[in-house]
């Protein structure tokens, strides 16, 4: 492993200039200080550096936001627009999103650290593929007619039907392990339906954020459809959380905060939908092709530095390869080249910050006080706040480092003698967002997919995603779901119409 070189690629004019600008937030359509004048400071976690300043918001400047995207909802002539604008709209923010891409992953490489080659492919691409997928949605919005029987009026003529409606206002509060990409998730379904969004990113990395707004102002969205406010969860956060006149909340998050989320939607009734932690099971059956699933299993940990929420954490080999599985993991592992993601060829960038960086050494020390074997790596390393991959071995399963998340690139690994000692395995855990089976047994991977507990299963790969297939966990994984048809549901109300004709 070794470190970034000393010369970088150079950073697009645009995205320097981005950085250096006046620490602004978008409300309406200005581009407003925090009334209080606070800034908050965001950092480079590659190497520790301050890397810009943005608006320290707090209740006065999440109301102003809350009140500008209620007045767009209510009055504006976004809530006169008829679905094929609506689409429209969505996919020119998709082209400006698209023609600015380079300039998105570099921002992304430098708040969260990771490749931006990756970025560029990976964050950037999806976010504009979603965007696209859920634009065709806003034409094909639908209820139905009901033959409806009323015994209490019998001599009426009646005509019975449904209507799905936007929900209103959207509080979306997102996560800084994919800031860019989660926003899409969020503003995709919410502007195909015709609902306004305030927006608040993660405290660590609300750059993408900001550059997305302007896109959406540039774009052509009506002053007050797309506002963003940025700040710290404890301020601004909560602020959204508890708003009364916010009618629907998204959260995507650790699940500790998400209850907390939870808990001041119900105060409101507001409507909620929660995309939480995870400790996903790799489940590798003695007929798989061990190389392959060695390969597959690295990546579900290592991938975007472990800090996925459906990382496959847990790994579970049947016993007649997991030497082999476990040292072949081992070595991809301890030949990634750590670095700065704004040089191409670095395979794993920093932790997000030096907080989850003492974080996640923290529990691998534990691992090692406990008696488990680190099989590679298990240091750190600065400056920035990296942490090599890791693999462990020689844990129990009621091992801390089996049952919470860890939320970097820190793998266990358990062996198993049956199919049913790993389905056992692997819905011991109070998460269920994702899993895995690495099997060339189709029969047995179709037996083995209703009894895991978990909202995706993937066979033979991890953490694919689709803008088509839903996305979303059981359990404390959280409750209701992103992408897919699905999404459209939890930002519409339905509207149950009776008329005596």
């Amino acid at each position: 492993m070794q470190a970034a070189p000393a010369t970088l690629p150079q950073l697009l004019p645009q995205t320097q200039a981005f950085i250096d600008r006046a620490p602004t937030m978008l409300i309406g359509d200005a581009w407003v200080h925090a009334a209080s004048g606070a800034t908050l400071p965001v950092y480079n976690p590659a190497t520790g550096a301050h890397l810009a300043d943005v608006p320290k918001s707090g209740t006065e400047d999440v109301n102003r936001a809350v009140q500008a995207a209620r007045r767009a909802f209510d009055d504006s002539a976004w809530s006169h627009m008829r679905p094929r604008e609506r689409q429209n709209l969505l996919w020119r923010f998709a082209d400006l999103i698209e023609r600015d891409a380079q300039m998105l992953a570099e921002l992304e490489c430098l708040n969260n650290g990771k490749s931006a080659v990756v970025a560029r492919v990976m964050d950037v691409q999806l976010g504009i593929d979603f965007l696209r997928y859920m634009a065709g949605f806003a034409t094909k919005i639908e209820g139905s007619t009901v033959e409806v029987s009323a015994p209490l009026m019998p001599d009426a003529h009646l005509h019975g039907f449904t209507r799905r409606e936007a929900v209103g206002v959207v509080g979306a509060i997102v996560a800084w392990n994919f800031p860019l990409l989660l926003a899409c998730w969020k503003l995709g379904p919410a502007l195909a339906t015709g609902c306004t969004v305030v927006l608040k990113p993660a405290d660590e990395t609300p750059l993408s954020a900001l550059k997305l707004a302007e896109l959406a102002l540039e774009a052509g969205y009506p002053p007050g459809v797309f506002n963003v406010v940025t700040g710290t969860g404890a301020e601004a956060g909560a602020a959204l959380s508890h708003h009364p006149d916010v009618d629907k909340l998204t959260f995507t998050g650790s699940t500790e905060v998400g209850k907390l989320i939870g808990k001041a939607a119900m105060e409101s009734m507001t409507r909620i939908t929660l995309e939480l932690g995870g400790k996903s099971p790799t489940i590798v059956l003695d007929d798989a092709d061990p190389v392959a699933a060695a390969q597959g299993a690295a990546t579900a940990i290592f991938f975007n530095q472990g800090q996925v929420c459906c990382a496959g954490s847990r790994l579970y080999v049947q016993r007649k390869h997991f030497d082999n599985v476990v040292g072949d993991i081992a070595s991809i592992a301890s030949g990634m080249k750590l670095g700065n993601g704004l040089d191409p060829a670095t395979e794993m960038g920093p932790l997000i910050s030096l907080k989850q960086q003492q974080r996640v050494h923290g529990y691998i020390e534990r691992g090692r006080a406990a008696g488990a074997q680190i099989a590679c790596g298990g240091e750190q390393f600065g400056p920035g706040y990296f942490v090599k991959p890791t693999v462990i071995v020689d844990v129990e399963q009621k091992s801390p480092l089996v049952q919470e998340e860890i939320f970097g690139p820190v793998l266990v690994a358990i062996p198993f003698d049956t199919i049913d000692d790993a389905l056992r395995l692997a819905n011991d855990t109070r998460y269920g967002l994702g899993a895995s089976i690495w099997t060339n047994n189709l029969s047995a991977a179709h037996r083995m997919i209703p009894r895991i507990r978990s909202g995706s299963v993937w066979v033979n790969c991890h953490s694919a995603l689709d803008p088509a297939l839903p996305f979303g966990g059981y359990r404390m994984s959280g409750m209701g779901r992103e992408m897919g048809a699905a999404a459209i549901e939890h930002y519409t109300e339905i509207k149950s119409v009776l008329m005596n004709v």
